[in-house]
């Protein structure tokens, strides 16, 4: 370092170069950009521990952008693979949809338009059957849901496109005829009718790569005029939809314009409601119906992610620029003394983390779009059953945002140690490096705030778990979110005050191992405030590991019960083309997944008012072990009848009412109204009950359950071929199930997995962190050796310490994170029932050994640093 500021030997004492009496020295402008960058490649490795910090950081950052979007797409894709990629879709009565279709397909900037219609077919070949789902093929293939894999698609009438799952069943390939049965209504009056059988040509095979039809186990794909003849009729007044794709130009940003939309609306000639929205609108409705509209949890925990991961690499970063300031400091004692001010050496400070957030910022955003499409890449490796984009969709807000808060985060971070390098006095910062560590005392104003910040957030959490019971969960989950950070802050503002005796307790069991382990000890206890900050960024981390992982335990049983209720049996087989036999009921226990089979019988009884209740009876014993939820049935007694919270509704009457009942049999039964949430027990009356309304009420179905270790698909295709030549209907809502769980745990464990990093990026911080304690202990460490303190028992101490450390910030994230978990499920799963609290011990015993070991870990390079030196030359440097 030079600089132009000299003093002749000529000069008389007291005068200044320019030889005025008693003027101050004149100082130049030190080069500071030149120095900043000379003592940035003089401490490249440090750096780069604090750069790495910074870049995974920002990594999480964008990747959990990138994750978020991925996430929502295949959500949003799973529910619309039925409309494939339409742009649109018309809802309309029913009432005229013919005249709806060609009148959507008439309106400008529609490219092509198709009725969502299905007919339920029952295929036949060499005595084997299969009941499958048909659809039509569509005008514009973009509208087709399914991929053809031989042959062709349907193009005139008798010509068809099975499943791959069928064609195998009925071992029929392309070009080979089979029979189509389906059952012809002769009088509609009395409802009486034929089973008709037509051939038919199998001209494609096909699969279906999204589970569109995957309830019904695939479908069938044959020409529009073949399937309206094959389906029923839709029912008017309910509703009918309508999938559109649109021209370019009439598409703004992927989002149809507001004059084609208008358009739309007023090309609909049925009466009454009907709706034009994007897929993606029909999706998010529906997601959000399934979810209890609860959009607002996924958004919270999106936002918060990365808030966590930068605060942690923030503190990371804060430790690292603290240990460049305690190595540099006989080079700023000479700084001062040749002239440069203090706020040069501030500037350059900042400028060195300037320069270095930008560029681990630039990278962590590389590493980030690297990593998701990778991701992107391997998942289909795993078939996990959903959509997922092949390629990441870079947005400027993942590229900006990232960039710009890490080094926001950075700058904010090298803050304190840059006013630390200014307090550096020309001749005390020539003494040893001991009177560089940060004060030890911790002042009234922070213990005030701190025990007011916990306090307050406790009473935020509380107040948001209240009205999460409540039913008001936006309200509570915003209350709790907050409570939660303020409290987690006040925790971490008090973490000086409290940690170091949590140390001091747990070095006190440690400390009977050996004189290493006392010393260790002991030095966790010598900078509070330095401990304090390395244990608070892995208590972070820990913390909200611990926090998603108690909070998905707890989700996941929720989730359990919701998904219990949407679908609330796993095999269903109903009257196809002919009536379920009842030697279905053997046929099903046979297939080797099934575990438990239910005889549902049905019958109609007629109300007070003229209205007619098609009710549904089974076994309560055999009942409870079919269907998910075995307490679900629990109300169901004889003189009662399950209804859903619209049917009583619909029929004017509220839970606790007495409804007279009367069968065909003339008989008047008085049923007791009970509430269910259960889709599938809705209309359940007991059998005795039942057998009094009609005493030759009919087999109406037969449910099953599935072993836990069934797959669900091969489960369905099982009871399926059971099924073959009886001309019935099954469907398999397991399947279904099976597709809502994966996405759940995809989820979950990009969830978890995110979270890893901010231990990874605390690992670091605990490196640095003993990485200062050698600098500033040099002459201890030295003095050890002098008398008689071997290599390894140094080491041991330093890797005691690392582990104490880290042991300390595992463990009181843990006991947060368990709270934090709890409250959090309290507050957002409430308003879906009974919240299950448990503790994810495999979770809790893998964070805490994780923890130990990394800090043992960070313990390697710091402790090759304090054995570099022999005793004499450590001695002899301060």
């Amino acid at each position: 370092m030079t600089t132009t500021t000299t003093t002749s030997s000529t000069d008389a004492p007291g005068t200044s170069p320019s030889g005025v009496a008693g003027s101050p020295p004149k100082r130049n402008d030190l080069p500071t950009v030149r120095y900043t960058m000379a003592q940035m490649r003089r401490s490249a490795g440090r750096l780069t521990a604090a750069g790495i910090a910074i870049l995974i950081g920002t990594a999480f950052v964008a990747v959990t952008l990138l994750a978020g979007n991925v996430i929502t797409r295949a959500t949003y894709d799973t529910i619309a693979a039925r409309y494939a990629d339409a742009d649109v879709l018309v809802t309309t009565s029913g009432n005229d949809w013919r005249e709806d279709v060609e009148a959507v397909r008439g309106t400008e900037g529609v490219v092509a338009a198709d009725a969502v219609r299905s007919a339920y077919l029952n295929l036949a070949e060499n005595g084997e059957f299969a009941y499958a789902e048909g659809v039509a093929r569509p005008q514009d293939d973009r509208l087709m849901p399914l991929d053809l894999t031989e042959g062709k698609w349907p193009s005139e009438r008798g010509e068809i496109a099975v499943p791959d799952g069928v064609a195998e069943r009925l071992g029929v390939a392309v070009g080979d005829e089979i029979d189509i049965h389906r059952w012809v209504q002769t009088d509609p009056e009395t409802g009486d009718g034929e089973e008709v059988s037509e051939p038919v040509r199998v001209v494609g095979v096909t699969e279906d790569p999204y589970g569109a039809y995957a309830a019904s186990g695939g479908a069938v794909v044959a020409t529009a005029a073949d399937i309206e003849e094959w389906g029923d009729e839709p029912v008017p007044g309910d509703p009918f939809e309508i999938a559109a794709v649109l021209d370019p130009s009439a598409l703004a940003g992927g989002e149809p314009t507001q004059a084609v939309r208008d358009a739309l609306n007023s090309a609909v000639v049925s009466d009454g409601d009907h709706s034009v929205v994007t897929v993606d609108e029909h999706a998010q409705r529906v997601s959000a119906e399934r979810t209890g509209g609860e959009d607002l949890v996924f958004l919270v925990f999106v936002l918060t992610f990365a808030a966590v991961a930068l605060l942690v690499a923030g503190l990371v970063i804060a430790n690292t620029f603290q240990v460049l300031v305690a190595q540099r400091t006989r080079t700023l004692a000479l700084l001062r003394c040749i002239g440069a001010g203090r706020g040069q050496l501030y500037r350059s400070v900042l400028l060195e983390a300037a320069v270095l957030g930008v560029l681990a910022s630039l990278g962590g955003v590389l590493t980030g779009v690297l990593l998701a499409q990778t991701a992107l890449f391997v998942a289909p490796q795993f078939d996990i059953g959903v959509p997922l984009p092949t390629i990441v969709s870079l947005t400027p807000q993942v590229v900006l945002i990232p960039l710009a808060v890490g080094t926001v985060v950075t700058l904010v971070a090298a803050l304190a140690p840059a006013r630390n390098a200014t307090r550096v006095a020309p001749l005390a910062a020539l003494r040893p490096a001991e009177t560089l560590s940060v004060r030890k005392g911790a002042g009234r104003v922070r213990a005030i705030f701190s025990a007011l910040a916990v306090l307050g957030g406790s009473g935020l959490v509380g107040l948001g778990v209240y009205l999460g019971a409540d039913g008001r969960v936006d309200l509570g989950l915003a209350a709790t979110v907050l409570g939660g950070a303020l409290s987690l802050i006040g925790i971490i503002v008090g973490t000086v005050f409290w940690l170091p005796k949590v140390a001091a307790f747990l070095g006190a069991i440690v400390a009977r191992t050996g004189p290493a382990s006392r010393l260790a000890a002991a030095n966790t206890l010598r900078n509070p405030r330095r401990t304090s900050a390395t244990a608070t960024a892995l208590l972070i981390g820990v913390t909200l590991i611990m926090t998603m992982t108690t909070g998905a335990a707890a989700a996941r049983s929720t989730a359990d019960s919701t998904l219990d209720e949407t679908f609330p049996v796993d095999i269903m087989v109903m009257p196809g083309s002919s009536d379920v036999p009842a030697s279905a009921v053997d046929d099903i226990a046979g297939v080797e997944a099934v575990s438990t089979v239910t005889e549902v019988y049905a019958a109609d009884a007629e109300l007070p008012g003229g209205e007619y209740l098609y009710l549904q009876a089974a076994d309560i014993e055999d009942l409870r072990g079919t269907v998910n939820d075995e307490s679900a049935a629990d109300g169901l007694e004889p003189g009662t009848v399950l209804l859903s919270e619209g049917q009583m509704e619909n029929l004017d009457l509220a839970e606790g009412d007495t409804v007279d009942a009367t069968g065909t049999g003339g008989e008047t039964v008085p049923l007791q109204v009970v509430e269910t949430s259960n889709v599938g027990l809705t209309s359940f009356v007991t059998l005795g009950d039942l057998r009094r309304l009609d005493p030759d009420a009919a087999l109406a179905g037969v449910w099953a359950s599935l072993a836990p270790e069934a797959e669900p698909a091969d489960a369905l295709a099982d009871v399926q071929d059971a099924m073959s030549d009886d001309g019935v209907f099954v469907t398999g809502p397991a399947a279904q199930r099976a597709q809502f769980e994966q996405v759940i745990n995809v989820m979950l464990g990009i969830v978890v997995g995110l979270l890893a990093v901010a231990v990874v990026i605390a690992v670091i911080g605990v490196a640095n962190t003993l990485s200062l304690s050698v600098i500033e202990r040099r002459r201890e460490s030295a003095t050890l050796r002098a008398i008689g303190l071997s290599k390894s028992q140094l080491r041991g101490m330093l890797a005691v310490e690392g582990m104490l450390i880290a042991g300390v910030g595992a463990v009181l994230g843990i006991v947060l994170g368990l709270a934090y978990g709890w409250t959090g499920a309290l507050t957002a799963l409430s308003i879906m029932g009974e919240v299950s609290l448990t503790v994810p011990w495999l979770d809790l015993g893998v964070v805490l050994v994780v923890a130990v070991v990394a800090g043992l870990v960070a313990s390697v390079a710091p402790a090759r640093s304090a054995l570099k030196a022999s005793p004499v030359e450590a001695l002899g440097a301060e």
